[in-house]
């Protein structure tokens, strides 16, 4: 079984609830019908009612099989709105602006996530990463013991040392552009608990730099060894170790002669970047050389999920990511 398989398979079994805040796209309309289908998820979408009925009508799609929610119309309008103008009180907000916050779906839907009504958001179609992250950051906030909102892409490579569909994250290679070490340990356990909640796999996690093990000396090094003595500390069940150069983290011949002893080099499943650059440089070269199949950015650190698309994605992808989304609440 290939991993999204496997994927959307084990989101089926939680019988979980996706609110779609783009709901007037037709993607999104195409999406619902293949999650409502293949039972990923029970399906709220937010818009105009009208707007969606004519557009489900154009795609096949049964009205009766998914919720459809006007924020302005709703009865929980309101009531958000309060609560909202409560949350950002400290940033003086007035009652017009947060009743124009909650108008936006993304808000809106962001609260429902909140209220337990959804189990997680997806968007991004029509809607900017920055978009979407800033309602789900004001909204949801972040994980409790987390820094920073942070992203992992999960590759999966037709083929790695005989094994078919051999599956690494990748860390960040999305949003946090230079995580200082309380951040970069951040993204660590925050990837960890992505392994776990999607694939059910143990993390075996390499904090990767140009250095093994002392091979070199610089602040870049001493930023990742810094990162580690804390996410050892802060979870100590972990998997990890650093610095590994990304061979010794996953070429087991290697490993045994850079890093022997290491508890994850030569078997590393989970691939965490210094930067940005590093990350998403990575990612794309690993695709494109590899012919890896990259899956993401998947957002992790959110209090509750809420997952952002490309606004060049396809119905297939926005029902892939909708089953990772109901996954990532664990």
């Amino acid at each position: 079984m290939d991993p999204l398989t496997k994927i959307k398979e084990r989101a089926k079994g939680k019988k979980r609830h996706v609110v779609l805040p783009e709901g007037t796209e037709p993607r999104m309309i195409e999406a619902s019908k293949k999650i409502v289908a293949e039972q990923i998820a029970s399906v709220t979408l937010l818009g105009d009612e009208k707007t969606i009925a004519r557009l489900a009508g154009e795609h096949g799609l049964d009205t009766n099989s998914v919720q459809i929610v006007d924020p302005a119309s709703s009865s929980d309008f309101d009531g958000y709105v309060d609560e909202f103008m409560e949350m950002r009180k400290a940033k003086g907000i007035t009652k017009d602006q947060a009743k124009a916050a909650i108008a936006n779906p993304l808000y809106f839907g962001a609260m429902m996530v909140r209220h337990d009504k959804a189990d997680g958001s997806v968007a991004g179609s029509i809607n900017t990463t920055g978009d979407v992250l800033r309602a789900a950051i004001q909204v949801l906030g972040l994980k409790e013991g987390i820094e920073v909102v942070s992203s992992c892409f999960m590759m999966t490579l037709p083929k790695y040392m005989d094994e078919e569909n051999k599956v690494f994250l990748y860390a960040d290679g999305a949003v946090v552009p230079n995580p200082d070490p309380e951040q970069l340990a951040s993204i660590t356990a925050s990837t960890a608990e992505t392994m776990q909640n999607l694939l059910g796999i143990e993390p075996k996690i390499a904090m990767l730099s140009f250095s093994t093990k002392g091979s070199a000396s610089h602040l870049d090094v001493d930023k990742v060894l810094a990162a580690l003595e804390i996410i050892k500390k802060k979870h100590p069940h972990l998997k990890v170790d650093g610095e590994l150069q990304v061979d010794a983290a996953i070429v087991p011949k290697v490993a045994a002669s850079k890093a022997p002893g290491s508890p994850v080099a030569g078997s590393a499943n989970v691939l965490i970047f210094p930067d940005l650059d590093a990350g998403n440089i990575a990612y794309k070269l690993t695709q494109r050389l590899a012919g890896a199949t990259a899956t993401g950015p998947i957002i992790q650190g959110l209090a509750k999920p809420a997952n952002d698309l490309s606004r060049g994605c396809s119905a297939d992808d926005i029902v892939d990511v909708t089953a990772i989304a109901m996954l990532l609440r664990g």
